[in-house]
């Protein structure tokens, strides 16, 4: 069991929830459990003489966090806030939620590291692009604050303004790239409107390739817009023309974007293992096909990160299958450690069906309170947990929640996803092949697409019972995040209520093994040489190809860089593969050298190339001895040509000198 923190303040809030205390200090064992009616009022002294006392403090409250913080200031000791009345206490079942109580409060114990930030620096200067005189009235608005340019897009009439307060162009956007303060931008038919324009601007002669730089752009041109995934594009504010409330909001908003800021570095990114590319041969692309922003880009024989422009989805890093992209909102291994204290903590305090709720601070935070302050709140055997990011979470994630005894998962997301969520897909449809596999009855993993708290709760009210294991598992351990998919389909598998060796995944699986065509396969070892975990081996003794399923990552470098296009990736986790010897795929006599008996290569290879060229290249006459050389090695072929002296242009014709001009003009000087 993780240790509980020392000092748990809990608080009924006058009275509208029920504490079941002894459920909390059954789950939270070996902690100071107190409890209040009205810590952040009447009690506050109390919740004082706990902020001065050395060690952990978690206080079962958040609204009043502010002004705990505010009485704790100074403090040294770890300090965590708890929502307690609305994800538990707050509902119809909140007299049997003491369970779930004690899971928070566990979960808030794990430590966080910290993360790194990314600095934006903005000065100001606003590109307003739109088509009519709604941007000339937002360049108004702004004015006062930012240094504005307006740019009309295939205007008809546009009123000169009487005192140019700001310059006023015409132009299209014809790419787009940057975040805020680094906005580079491709116009075409740029033009300045003439100063002496009376009754509508009037504008020069256009030009197109211009380049213009700013650091904000207010699209309100109602066309497409200029970024995939749009909304989540730091400084691009984009609002309909036809809509002034809207285009009022987006002005304000881009009016307080000067300044530095700070933003989260959300994907750590290591490249020493991205198995993206070798030889200019591309393998794995996943990253690449999930990013909604364009944030990714191939890079030589691995991608690099744009952390302005990532916008912290964490598909990449779920995806990843080597570990070489990890999110840092946590690292997967500190999720990993809340999962097991909130799951394991809430079957001690006597929990039973748990379901688990992934859910984000910007959407699913306020669903959820708004279920509990106006409807019937959530389930007692629904743990909310809240992540970043829902798409953040992998594959270890939901293994290792089923193995600590999770009866099912569901991911609460926006009706609308700001951003394409197939990663996320991806990952639900891998986790129900190997759940269906161990056994695990019914359809354990889903998503609740919505942005009503009434159906979320009547989804979540309906879910059906089903078994979970017997006996949760208790594993904790770190490292990337590869190597803790491994260890929690292990310890799932162990824990399983019908455990199966074998199991075929979806594609894009990052587990698997290989088919290879032994027929077709000539031993070259160029797939060896290109695989980047060493999956697949040789033998420098004997011409062998071996195979460690435990090491692929289906990555595909082999796949792109065989030559007879003999191997097929082949998705499945074989849980016997840790244990496994290295699988013999094909294994051939050495050819060895006719002169020093030294292995040199394969031998059907050596044949058949022998074979090819006997009296079928005038190099090799039937018989010729000269065709002694091919099964010779490197050095004896060497030192065998030198012996016989053979000469390779010997009788061949001298060839012409190439003809000149010259040549050709003197031929024309002879012919007159």
């Amino acid at each position: 069991m993780p240790d509980p923190p020392k000092t748990i303040l809990i608080c009924s809030c006058e009275d509208t929830m029920r504490l079941d205390a002894t459920a909390i200090r059954q789950g939270c064992r070996n902690s100071e459990i107190s409890e209040f009616r009205q810590l952040c009022r009447a009690q506050l002294g109390h919740f004082r003489n706990a902020a001065k006392a050395e060690g952990s403090l978690i206080v079962g409250c958040t609204q009043e966090a502010p002004l705990f913080g505010d009485e704790a200031e100074g403090r040294s000791g770890k300090m965590a806030f708890v929502n307690l009345r609305e994800t538990a206490g707050w509902s119809v079942e909140g007299i049997k939620a003491g369970p779930k109580m004690a899971a928070l409060l566990a979960a808030a114990s794990e430590h966080a590291p910290a993360y790194p930030f990314v600095a934006l620096k903005s000065d100001g200067v606003i590109l307003i692009y739109g088509r009519d005189e709604i941007a000339v009235e937002a360049g108004q608005l702004l004015a006062d604050h930012l240094d504005v340019t307006v740019m009309i897009s295939k205007p008809t009439q546009i009123t000169p303004p009487a005192k140019t307060l700001f310059p006023i162009v015409t132009g299209t956007i014809r790419n787009a790239k940057g975040h805020l303060g680094s906005f580079e931008l491709v116009i075409d038919d740029y033009a300045l409107p003439q100063p002496s324009s009376r009754g509508a601007l009037v504008f020069e002669a256009p030009r197109n390739g211009l380049t213009s730089r700013c650091d904000l752009v207010l699209d309100l041109s109602g066309e497409t817009p200029l970024f995939p995934a749009h909304d989540l594009r730091d400084g691009y504010l984009r609002a309909d023309p036809r809509d002034p409330g809207a285009m009022l909001r987006t002005v304000l908003k881009a009016r307080d974007l000067v300044g530095n800021f700070d933003k989260p570095k959300h994907v750590n990114f290591s490249a020493d293992i991205c198995v993206h590319s070798r030889s200019a041969l591309t393998g794995c692309h996943r990253c690449l096909d999930l990013c909604p922003t364009s944030a990714i880009t191939p890079d030589g024989d691995h991608v690099k990160i744009n952390a302005e422009v990532c916008a912290g989805c964490g598909q990449c890093a779920a995806a990843c299958p080597t570990g070489a992209a990890s999110y840092a909102l946590p690292p997967a291994e500190t999720l990993l450690h809340k999962l097991r204290a909130m799951l394991l903590t809430y079957r001690e305090a006597g929990g039973a069906d748990a379901i688990l709720l992934f859910h984000d601070s910007q959407h699913g935070s306020p669903l959820i309170d708004a279920l509990a302050r106006h409807g019937d709140g959530l389930p007692a055997n629904v743990l909310p947990f809240e992540v970043n990011e829902v798409t953040q979470v992998g594959l270890e994630a939901v293994a290792a929640s089923f193995a600590y005894g999770a009866m099912g998962i569901r991911f609460l997301l926006r009706a609308k996803p700001l951003h394409d969520i197939a990663g996320l897909y991806q990952t639900i449809a891998m986790a129900d092949a190997i759940l269906a596999g161990l056994g695990f009855s019914g359809h354990r993993v889903s998503t609740i697409e919505t942005d009503d708290p009434d159906a979320l709760g009547e989804v979540l009210r309906t879910i059906e019972p089903a078994p979970a294991v017997e006996q949760a598992a208790t594993f904790k351990t770190v490292g990337k995040r590869s190597d803790l998919l491994r260890f929690a389909l292990h310890e799932l598998h162990r824990v399983a209520p019908m455990p199966t060796d074998v199991i075929a995944l979806p594609e894009a699986a990052p587990l698997g093994a290989i088919s290879v065509n032994v027929d077709g396969c000539t031993l070259c070892l160029s797939c060896v040489s290109v695989c980047p975990t060493g999956a697949l081996r040789d033998d420098p003794e004997r011409p062998v190809l071996k195979f460690v399923e435990d090491a692929c990552v289906q990555c595909g470098l082999c796949r792109s860089t065989c030559p007879e296009k003999v191997i097929t990736l082949k998705p499945q986790i074989d849980f016997r593969a840790v244990r496994a010897a290295p699988l013999i795929i094909k294994e051939e006599e050495p050819a060895l050298c006719i002169r020093c008996n030294k292995p040199f290569g394969v031998k059907s290879t050596i044949e058949k190339i022998a074979a090819k060229l006997e009296g079928r290249h005038w190099m090799y006459p039937v018989g010729d001895r000269r065709l002694d050389a091919v099964r010779m090695c490197a050095d004896c072929r060497v030192i065998t040509m030198s012996e016989q002296q053979f000469d390779p242009i010997a009788g061949v014709p001298e060839r012409a000198s190439p003809r000149t001009t010259d040549d050709y003009l003197r031929e024309r000087e002879t012919k007159r």
